[in-house]
């Protein structure tokens, strides 16, 4: 068997390597970059993060993980927010304070508190309350209007698990 002229081994490795990387992107890891201010101190604006979209395959989002969704007012933009509230789940908030079916939840991972008041609210089946972290400045499920108030599980494109970005602040994401 003759040897291939080089310039379609290129051809031929270069588009294996698009093939690879579009089955990645679209399957297992996506890259994505924090426009807003709305995690701080989580993240920053400017960070990228790297986000598991198979993830939710084979596990159940959970309360505290930090996710990149289709916004549902306009689902061609990307978010990224925490999940606070789990489907069947009734979510409010007194001063600022979150609670779930009447009790307070942990959310040392908030800085910047609000005192915002927020009327008790029952997460649809196979939906998610979703909070920003900067509550001050975070448009967040408390602010959508109630057709779009709770993200649909389809939505979820998966957990951000490591922010790559800057390199000073590399790490696991909680």
């Amino acid at each position: 068997m003759a040897a291939k002229p080089w310039w379609r081994e290129t051809i031929e490795t270069i588009l294996w390597a698009l093939a690879l990387a579009l089955i990645l992107r679209t399957f297992v890891v996506q890259a994505f970059w924090i426009p807003s201010g709305s995690m701080i101190p989580t993240l920053e604006i400017g960070d990228r993060v790297l986000v598991a979209k198979f993830w939710y395959t084979f596990s159940e989002p959970k309360r505290g993980q930090i996710v990149v969704f289709k916004y549902p007012v306009d689902p061609q933009r990307d978010f990224v927010k925490r999940i606070v509230g789990l489907p069947g789940e009734t979510v409010s908030m007194k001063d600022g304070v979150v609670y779930i079916d009447g009790n307070p939840i942990d959310d040392s991972y908030v800085r910047n508190h609000d005192y915002y008041d927020m009327e008790p609210v029952k997460v649809p089946e196979g939906q998610y309350f979703v909070l920003g972290d900067n509550r001050p400045n975070s448009q967040d499920a408390r602010f959508w209007p109630d057709v779009h108030k709770f993200v649909p599980r389809s939505y979820l494109k998966g957990p951000a698990f490591v922010r790559y970005w800057p390199i000073a602040r590399i790490g696991l994401l909680e």
